[in-house]
């Protein structure tokens, strides 16, 4: 749409892991704009990162397409909260489960209680993520290394090795990756290397799962406006965010929505393996 903003942008920052609610723009998860259509009726579905972003515009899209949902996050919030009225309102049962997901033994803790509630996972999404810049090599400890790698990618191998037993043939899992997995930004280096490990971990589950009809895929954004910018990024940086991409603005998470909804619903039974880029036309190799 050529009508959502585009930067410059007030400058700000947030501690992390931030929240949408002081964000200038108000960022478009797709409250009141996403329609349903019953494409994920009657499904569960596991999503981590849910409380705000790609995560929340996920969760209203699959509660709008019929889904329940659990909403994974690190910290219990106003978004949080936000977010579960919003598909109870739906009509659709959620659960809210605050996780670290850092920890191995949370992950797995995450699982049983969806398990517990539902007694099965048809889709998991893998959003959670962390980042931090780094302007200089010399900057990035091995403490901010080792957690970016903890909740990026051992928390999707964690999550996935828990869910998998608890899905059925039909069943999805779906990984946030990035363009940064094809492009790396150099001040993103940890952020960026996780990304790229994220999309071979996509394309080798993918080959595994085959036989048992769980299919396996990842969506890559480019900028995206989410709390994750203004509580990782200087507020110079803030201010330009997304100006560089083709389109001259960051998407609102909403215009990653669909991707997953088509992922997620059994109609792309053929789909896995998949990377589909979101990047407002920015080429990945």
């Amino acid at each position: 749409m050529s009508d959502y903003p585009k930067p410059p942008f007030p400058e700000q920052t947030q501690d992390p892991p931030g929240s949408f609610v002081p964000m200038q723009p108000r960022p478009d998860h797709g409250e009141t704009t996403w329609v349903g259509a019953g494409r994920l009726q009657g499904r569960v579905a596991l999503i981590t990162g849910a409380d705000s972003g790609i995560g929340r515009a996920v969760a209203i899209a699959f509660a709008r397409e019929g889904a329940d949902i659990a909403l994974c996050f690190l910290n219990e919030t106003g978004d949080a909260a936000d977010t579960a009225n919003l598909i109870e309102d739906e009509g659709q049962s959620c659960v809210k489960i605050p996780a670290d997901l850092s920890d191995p033994d949370e992950c797995r803790r995450v699982v049983q209680e969806v398990v517990k509630t539902w007694g099965r996972i048809d889709i998991l999404v893998n959003n959670a993520a962390h980042q931090t810049v780094c302007e200089s090599f010399e900057d990035l400890t091995g403490e901010e290394w080792d957690k970016t790698f903890a909740v990026n990618i051992d928390a999707v191998f964690h999550l996935s090795q828990a869910a998998v037993p608890h899905m059925e043939a039909g069943s999805s899992i779906i990984n946030t990756a990035s363009i940064n997995a094809d492009k790396p930004n150099p001040t993103l280096l940890a952020y960026a290397t996780t990304k790229g490990a994220i999309q071979n971990f996509t394309s080798g589950l993918a080959q595994l799962l085959a036989e048992r009809g769980i299919r396996v895929n990842c969506v890559a954004p480019g900028p995206v406006w989410t709390p994750l910018i203004p509580s990782s990024m200087s507020g110079e940086k803030v201010a330009k965010f997304g100006q560089d991409s083709p389109m001259k603005r960051p998407a609102q998470p909403v215009e990653l929505a669909s991707a997953y909804v088509m992922l997620a619903e059994p109609m792309s039974s053929y789909v896995s393996g998949a990377t589909i880029a979101v990047t407002g036309g920015a080429p990945m190799l």
